[in-house]
């Protein structure tokens, strides 16, 4: 049973929690609608800047599809990844759906306001609740520009992030994991802008291309509710390290919905994924990290 089929003991919260894909694709819809005319009125906006060679994977493995990548030859490493070249200038990214499993008080149950959110390991359950999620160790990095000051880095803001676990399960919401707050947390950005969490490389799950959520507030104090976020969007996870993780035990899974998704497809990132693409490294041995770069 996949996140979007399960079903909810709390009957006034199935009604709420079980709209699933057609809830992205709405809310989607209306996000991305406010986005252009946000941006027709010349007023700021989620943005990334660019590094470069954008958001570059390089791993050993098979060649990845979707346009999106360049085989290294003569190595046995595949560069995946897509990203537009930039020359100091920050380019807009579109503002995404924080989804039906946001935690944030927007649908359902709130964990911003529980005491031990604000954390760096967001592998465990914390309160009340005990549970870990098991998983290839992942370090996620978000760096925080702001846009407004040349993309210098934004220092004291909170990022609240969050995704599924190895079985395609998020925590609050999924039959088997309603009683975890696993997988969540929040963290204030340092001198150079970046808000880090250690985590588990998340499954893919039908209907979805792999992906981590995020919400960014103007400071941790604010980091209560959703209505104080000023910025919301997703990571996408690379197909390359996508391959690696899934082809270890525990992700079996993640393999088949795999091959049956795309990031062409995705009702999320479909209409352009390069600048929410993250660079990813490392190995499934001693864990990957991927990091992306926005600014706001």
């Amino acid at each position: 049973m996949t996140p979007h089929q399960q079903h909810h003991h709390d009957g006034d919260e199935v009604e709420i929690f079980d709209r699933g894909l057609r809830f992205d694709v709405a809310t989607l819809i209306d996000r991305r609608r406010a986005l252009k005319l946000i941006g027709a009125a010349g007023l700021f906006g989620i943005v990334a800047c660019g590094t470069g060679t954008g958001a570059t994977t390089t791993l050993a493995t098979p060649s990845p599809t979707d346009g999106a990548s360049s085989t290294t030859t003569g190595a046995s490493s595949t560069t995946v990844g897509a990203g537009s070249e930039t020359t100091g200038s920050c380019e807009v990214v579109p503002e995404e759906t924080a989804g039906p499993y946001p935690g944030d008080g927007s649908n359902g149950p709130n964990v911003l306001d529980d005491s031990g959110i604000v954390r760096s390991d967001i592998r465990s359950s914390f309160g009340e609740s005990s549970g870990v999620a098991d998983g290839i160790p992942l370090t996620i990095g978000l760096t925080v520009q702001d846009a407004a000051n040349g993309c210098a880095a934004l220092a004291g803001a909170a990022v609240y992030l969050w995704h599924c676990d190895r079985e395609g399960n998020y925590s609050m919401y999924s039959e088997a994991a309603a009683g975890e707050n696993y997988l969540r947390g929040v963290q204030q950005t340092d001198g150079s802008g970046v808000a880090s969490f250690e985590s588990i490389f998340p499954a893919c799950y039908p209907g979805r291309w792999p992906h981590i959520h995020f919400e960014v507030y103007p400071d941790v104090a604010s980091a209560t509710a959703s209505e104080n976020k000023i910025a919301t969007s997703q990571i996408a996870l690379p197909e390359g390290a996508c391959q690696l993780v899934y082809a270890t035990s525990g992700y079996e899974r993640s393999i088949e919905t795999l091959s049956q998704v795309s990031l062409a497809g995705d009702n999320v990132f479909g209409d352009g994924w390069e600048q929410e693409l993250g660079t990813v490294s490392g190995d499934v041995g001693a864990g990957m990290t991927v990091e992306l770069t926005i600014a706001i």
